[in-house]
């Protein structure tokens, strides 16, 4: 019995009628089948090589409680510790796991790599949600200036391949917005998927919670409001929970507090004073004041970062939107669509929640991204307004707009930097034989905390300096303090500075100690390039 094979396109002579065109078929089908994955392949590359042109990743938060917080959970340290990162001891550590897992368990730089990787997916993300909102606008050029937007962000840049969960956690976030502009076919499906996954981004990082106010916003703006409102509380709930449930419950076992130190007037946690623990460095004072930032932005002045950025995205899209607002009175017909509209909605809300919050730039990331879409597409309506554009001629006049926008944004973008090493000289501190035998130690600094896993393992540390969580006299963690001190350990007792820094030994009073010094202090290599760490003997004070 003999099989017989199907034919198929290429077994077709040209010559037969149809044949052609058949052949032509279905190779624009394979192309369309191959260009999402052309698209993701090319996102993680891109992410990867930025990762390796940048070098190992050192930022302050690794250094203060991303790296120990995993740590911790690993070694049961959360019963054995008081505090070493401060009141960032408590931020949930389940984000951070990757992070470490990449880091130690894979040799550099390919773990980072990896994560820099992951993190470029929100190029594919973007680039996907440009396509949906833009629609019958969506030609190659305009879609490519959206990536190119996207990809200069100066915030996103700068954690890409970095502890730093806010660009990982853009991917649920920018997700969920999407599938809210996508609803209309499928609304409950879609609106409870988006509460998942801006539930779970907020369960995992709490300074997501801005993007679920926009989101609640967003579909307000749906054909049946009650209804998606409803299913994505739903939604948001039920990924919140999963993502966060579990260490809200065990920090409010060992706190008081679910969400320790954080709304600490609400909850009164016993172990910090009852008021809502904010950081309001970066706030604006005053409304022309808050008004202004995306123009301080614009031209350098870097408030809302620690470090230096230059960003003109913002400034763009608020020029972009008063015109589309000017333009929309004047011809008093609208010019955005229901999608244009409840994109703007979940943007504008966003922001002004993240603005009123904290105003944190690190924390915009998700709003940078989605700066990218916002701005073709608003100059997509604004071309389209004023005969630049039309489906019966080119679109070559958007085209060229759009890519000229997209070049000076990117030009003008000045990234900023978190601290990195080269390659060659990745975090390996070599420590001194003084501190091979496991002891008490008393930090008196930030960020100390990522030293903690490179000394002896039945080691003590205790964080005496930090001025969100200061050590509560016959709180449990001063408590542990004093049951440590009762139980020596054989390297005794010692403190942990950053040399330069201020003194602080003042703080060990409390516990009847100072420094010892007829005993000289040891040196530790720090993370951050130049650094050194310190640690000093300690005796008691009558014994002095």
């Amino acid at each position: 019995m003999m099989l017989q094979r199907t034919p198929t396109a290429a077994d077709l002579p040209d010559a037969m009628p149809g044949a052609g065109g058949l052949r032509r078929g279905m190779t624009r089908l394979r192309s369309k089948a191959l260009a999402p994955v052309a698209i993701v392949v090319c996102s993680m590359l891109l992410g990867a090589l930025y990762t390796l042109a940048m070098g190992e990743d050192v930022n302050w938060d690794w250094q203060n409680y991303h790296e120990y917080n995993v740590w911790a959970v690993l070694n049961g340290r959360y019963a054995i510790d008081a505090v070493p990162p401060g009141f960032q001891t408590y931020f949930n550590p389940i984000v951070y796991f990757p992070v470490y897992y990449l880091r130690h368990f894979l040799p550099s730089p390919y773990g980072l790599m990896i994560l820099g990787a992951v993190h470029g997916l929100n190029l594919a993300l973007i680039c996907l949600f440009a396509r949906l909102v833009l629609r019958e606008a969506a030609s190659v050029a305009v879609i490519a200036a959206a990536v190119v937007i996207a990809a200069f962000g100066p915030m996103t840049l700068s954690e890409v391949g970095t502890s730093f969960s806010d660009v990982l956690l853009a991917l649920p976030v920018i997700g969920g917005f999407l599938l809210i502009l996508v609803a209309d076919r499928r609304p409950a499906a879609c609106c409870l998927l988006a509460g998942l996954l801006i539930g779970a981004a907020v369960g995992l990082k709490l300074t997501n919670v801005v993007y679920a106010v926009g989101a609640a916003a967003g579909v307000l703006a749906a054909a049946r409001p009650l209804r998606a409102t409803t299913l994505l509380a739903i939604g948001g709930i039920l990924g919140a929970t999963l993502a966060g449930g579990e260490w809200c419950l065990i920090t409010w076992r060992d706190t008081g507090n679910p969400i320790f130190p954080l709304f600490n007037a609400v909850f009164q946690s016993r172990e910090v004073a009852a008021v809502n623990l904010m950081d309001a460095q970066f706030m604006p004072h005053g409304l022309l004041d808050a008004l202004a930032y995306p123009f301080y932005w614009l031209v350098g002045d870097h408030r809302g970062a620690e470090h230096p950025f230059r960003d003109a995205r913002f400034a763009i899209v608020t020029v972009l939107f008063v015109l589309a607002l000017t333009v929309r009175m004047i011809r008093d017909s609208a010019i955005l669509t229901r999608r244009d509209v409840q994109l703007v909605v979940m943007f504008t809300v966003s922001y002004l929640a993240w603005l009123g919050l904290f105003a944190i730039q690190r924390y915009a990331v998700v709003l940078e991204l989605l700066c990218a879409p916002l701005i073709v597409v608003l100059l997509a309506r604004l071309a389209a307004s004023a005969g630049l554009t039309w489906p019966a001629t080119s679109s070559l006049p958007l085209n060229v707009l759009t890519l000229t926008v997209a070049a000076g944004i990117a030009l003008w973008s000045q990234p900023a930097d978190w601290w990195h090493r080269p390659w060659s000289e990745t975090y390996r501190p070599k420590i001194a034989a003084e501190l091979a035998q496991p002891a008490t130690y008393f930090i008196l600094g930030k960020p100390l905390a990522y030293i903690a896993p490179q000394l002896p393992s039945q080691s003590r540390f205790y964080q005496l300096a930090d001025i969100g969580v200061p050590i509560i006299p016959g709180g449990i963690f001063d408590q542990r303090i004093r049951a440590g001190l009762q139980a020596p350990l054989p390297g005794g007792v010692r403190e942990l500075h950053m040399r330069g820094e201020s003194d602080r030994s003042a703080l060990l009073e409390r516990y009847g100690l100072a420094i010892d010094r007829s005993r000289p202090c040891v040196s530790i290599e720090g993370a951050r390039p130049r650094t050194v760490l310190e640690s000093c003997p300690l005796i008691e004070r009558t014994a002095r």
